[in-house]
């Protein structure tokens, strides 16, 4: 197949093709997809040999920054593009070449392109409409969806007379009305403002779990990725990094790039002193020495790289022999917590962030010099 051509055509309906079963719990799979833009010297490859499978009752996240591909990923999966090559199955049938009506999925965008001129029940029920269902399979599936997303009151009011949180309510009980196997989420959160996008994350979890519909969330907020998802997919440059939990996602990143998206890191160098069984001692280019798990890949010898999140940190106002030592460069307060930009011995920065409400700290200063203790398995090895 040439560069830039694609499979499928949205203006033929291909019959559904069976394809080795799927698991029972998986509800997509994206076997080997890969989506080219253009052609020759323009060609853009947007995704190159994508593979992930979404199980079923499963709220998982496309996380990445703008151009890593995700957003098109969502976009194969809803059918408004089709891949260069590769398959996607729903339910172990081939769904690649399908149109997009003919899938059994939704897609909630950024904008929620509601019809002003009709009302909240309205809304809700044009889809429905449209699919042809009776009238009183519409008004009931009206009625469960107003009372799924809180919105009974206001099921007479204008859409364009509601606020923006409950427009995005409006457009996601449209969105869950014909009941599809996926719902697809493209960063429908972006436009809100900070206190109602936290609420709305919570919201948005509630749905998933209520309607037992799995949700594929397309986001480049990584604090939106931790909060709702079952499972993230870190992507970049069209490849997908890691998949994970949040919790393993965070606390054990697989490379530089998945830990410096995800939450703040202190990248720092050290030389491994000594190796047994999968323990190895090291030796920070700052002078203080610690154990760690090595992962698999890693070299056993030579220097290596470690991050320490800033939350794993303890500050004294000595520094201890052996242990590590800094200058305070700034300090940053944001309520829950404060940052303290350090200066290592080793000329590295290093960023502690300490919860506020203990009086340790309060009486630290800038310029002062201060010792550095970390949690228990606070250091984690980088397999680059």
């Amino acid at each position: 197949m040439q560069g830039g051509a694609e499979v499928g055509n949205a203006d033929v309906t291909p019959a559904i093709s069976k394809t080795a079963e799927l698991p029972n719990d998986i509800a997509v799979e994206i076997r080997g997809v890969s989506k080219i833009f253009g052609s020759d010297d323009f060609a853009v490859r947007a995704l190159d040999n994508v593979s992930v499978s979404i199980r079923k009752n499963e709220f998982f996240t496309l996380l990445g920054p703008s151009g890593c591909g995700k957003t098109t990923l969502l976009r194969l999966i809803a059918g408004f593009e089709h891949p260069t090559r590769g398959a996607i199955l729903m339910d172990g049938e081939d769904i690649a070449g399908l149109p997009p009506y003919r899938r059994p999925v939704n897609t909630v965008f950024q904008s929620y392109a509601l019809f002003p001129h009709l009302t909240v029940a309205e809304n809700i029920g044009f889809g429905l409409e449209m699919l042809g269902k009776p009238r009183a399979e519409i008004d009931a599936t009206v009625e469960r969806m107003l009372a799924l997303v809180k919105m009974e009151a206001l099921r007479n009011r204008s859409t364009s007379q509601i606020s923006g949180g409950q427009q995005q309510r409006v457009a996601l009980a449209r969105a869950l009305a014909p009941q599809p196997r996926v719902l697809l989420l493209d960063e429908p959160l972006s436009a809100l403002d900070l206190k109602l996008r936290k609420e709305m994350q919570i919201e948005l979890k509630r749905l998933q779990h209520e309607t037992g519909i799995t949700f594929i969330f397309v986001t480049h907020d990584q604090e939106e990725a931790l909060t709702m998802s079952d499972r993230i997919a870190v992507m970049s440059n069209g490849h997908i990094l890691q998949i994970g939990a949040p919790r393993d996602i965070y606390d054990q990143p697989a490379d530089r790039f998945v830990a410096s998206f995800i939450g703040d890191t202190n990248f720092l160098e050290a030389e491994i002193v000594s190796v047994g069984s999968n323990r190895a001692r090291l030796r920070l280019s700052a002078g203080a020495e610690t154990e760690v798990n090595l992962p698999d890949g890693v070299a056993r010898s030579g220097r290596i790289t470690v991050v320490v999140r800033p939350e794993c940190t303890r500050l004294t106002s000595e520094p201890r022999d052996g242990a590590l030592s800094g200058v305070i460069e700034n300090i940053v307060y944001f309520g829950t917590d404060t940052h303290y930009h350090l200066r290592l011995s080793s000329e590295e920065a290093f960023i502690a962030r300490i919860q506020n409400g203990g009086d340790s700290e309060q009486a630290l200063q800038v310029g002062q010099k201060i010792g550095i203790t970390l949690h228990n398995r606070a250091v984690q090895v980088l397999r680059d």
